[in-house]
């Protein structure tokens, strides 16, 4: 782990100093390299698939291991967005003179070297990558051990790309072990490792942020929301919420609680649980839905439960100041329209 933290320090002196172009070739090198790598990711994460079914996963976390050509496309599509991004390094914000006529102004710069600790989603190899190739880091990245096959996949094509384009190989590397411990001595690696960002559920990042000698950029749960106003187009309104929740449900940004205006409840929720009750979602509701739907009824442990699951609750509030209130008192600030 030692080596992995000095060649990564090393690494991200050169990434630092890349023009714009070049790390977009790079990114752009790895999409292409991903795309030709497409069938031996896809055999690595149908044997991670197979072992997590064997262990009796349960299906949210199953969802967010597997991978398709699809999925794979995303992911590719991710670089590519990203590449197309401007350059944060190097800009200046607040420029302010100061009476002895020297300006001062904040430079974005690189971080250094970016540890990344997540689980499940074998995506996030390849995202987390290409944004601190964006930034001029350079990244360790320890991946679930439900996915340690795709994980390891994935960064094999990340490597080739950064050796076509003569970049040090340890600009993005991925912890080769399954041990926990290697999260460990990843976590007290201070003299190597800038900053640590945490991806997974509230234990993962509970114990990160406890143990962690080294600064943490991190969120919990993902209890995210969607507010329908007495003055939305009901046909869009519809369609968004149920994007929101059945797009992929088993990942954090997934809404769990669909807030609706009073004066348009009579209106859109039968029509609403139709739709959801097609994508074969439970709904529970307050004791105002329930005048509307026959449906089960919340409680006060469903408006702070992140359900990664077929499950949403409904809540009819009075406007969008209520609307605000409850989401203030039960979200997690993560996601909400």
């Amino acid at each position: 782990m030692e080596l992995l933290g000095s060649e990564a320090k090393s690494a991200s002196e050169v990434l630092s100093n890349l023009s714009s172009e070049k790390k977009n070739s790079a990114l752009t090198r790895i999409a292409k390299i991903l795309e030709k790598d497409k069938e031996a990711i896809l055999k690595a994460n149908h044997l991670d698939l197979s072992k997590a079914k064997s262990n009796d996963v349960d299906e949210a976390l199953i969802d967010r291991l597997e991978l398709t050509r699809l999925r794979i496309n995303s992911m590719i599509g991710g670089l590519l967005t990203v590449a197309d991004l401007p350059d944060p390094i190097g800009s200046l914000t607040e420029l302010k003179p100061t009476p002895s006529g020297i300006k001062i102004s904040q430079m974005r710069v690189p971080l250094g070297v970016v540890g990344i600790i997540y689980e499940s989603r074998p995506n996030v190899t390849a995202d987390a990558a290409a944004l601190c190739l964006k930034s001029g880091n350079a990244c360790i990245l320890r991946g679930g051990s439900e996915a340690f096959k795709t994980n390891t996949a994935i960064a094999n094509s990340l490597k080739k790309g950064l050796l076509e384009e003569g970049l040090p190989e340890a600009s993005i590397q991925l912890v080769e072990t399954t041990d926990r411990e290697a999260v460990k001595v990843l976590l007290s690696m201070n003299k190597w490792v800038d900053i640590i960002i945490p991806r997974g559920g509230k234990g993962l990042v509970k114990l990160i942020s406890d143990e962690a000698k080294v600064p943490v950029i991190k969120h919990l749960d993902g209890i995210c929301h969607v507010y329908l106003d007495e003055e939305c187009d009901v046909e869009k309104a519809i369609s968004i919420a149920v994007n929101a929740k059945t797009y992929r449900y088993g990942i954090c940004g997934a809404m769990e609680t669909l807030l609706v205006n009073k004066v348009i409840a009579g209106k859109i929720l039968p029509v609403i649980a139709k739709a959801f009750e097609e994508k074969e979602i439970e709904l529970r509701g307050c004791e105002r839905t329930l005048e509307f739907l026959n449906i089960s009824k919340a409680v006060e442990e469903d408006w702070v439960t992140e359900y990664l699951a077929p499950i949403l609750s409904i809540k009819i509030v009075d406007d969008l100041n209520s609307a605000i209130d409850h989401i203030n008192k039960f979200g997690s600030a993560h996601t909400t329209a």
